[in-house]
């Protein structure tokens, strides 16, 4: 009888706690080439990319692997800002009212002047990406 209960215990709670576990685990959030930027500051004078993504979205994680290859010829040039959808912070939720992100992946594609000049809701080929990174001035 003993047994019985201890089975039947670890059966709810073994995936409780698991469950648990995994959503209170440190997800990735933004990784970007520098810190992001408090809300009323600007970054003027570079060309900057947000990219705003989920973990849990197939197309994100194609387009971080596209990022990943393409984006290291322009760092230099371009400012790339991740921004994980997920996160909660006040700085994301300002961002996504701010550009009306209502789909993930979304890249806005900032001029020097802070100016939108693209934007590509999904996932796009490599090539295309890359053209749009040349553009961005």
């Amino acid at each position: 009888m003993k047994k019985n209960i201890i089975i039947i215990a670890l059966v709810f709670l073994v995936p409780l706690i698991a469950f648990w576990v995994l959503n209170n685990s440190n997800t990735t959030t933004a990784k970007t080439n520098q810190e992001i930027p408090p809300a009323e500051e600007v970054i003027i004078g570079k060309p900057q990319v947000l990219k705003f993504t989920s973990t849990m979205c197939l197309d994100c994680q194609t387009m971080n692997k596209l990022f990943k290859e393409v984006f290291p010829k322009y760092q230099d040039q371009i400012v790339l800002t991740e921004i994980s959808v997920q996160d909660g912070k006040s700085f994301t939720n300002e961002q996504i009212k701010k550009y009306n992100i209502t789909l993930v992946p979304t890249m806005i594609f900032l001029d020097s002047n802070n100016k939108q000049v693209r934007r590509v809701e999904g996932a796009i080929e490599k090539d295309v990406l890359e053209n749009y990174l040349k553009e961005l001035k």
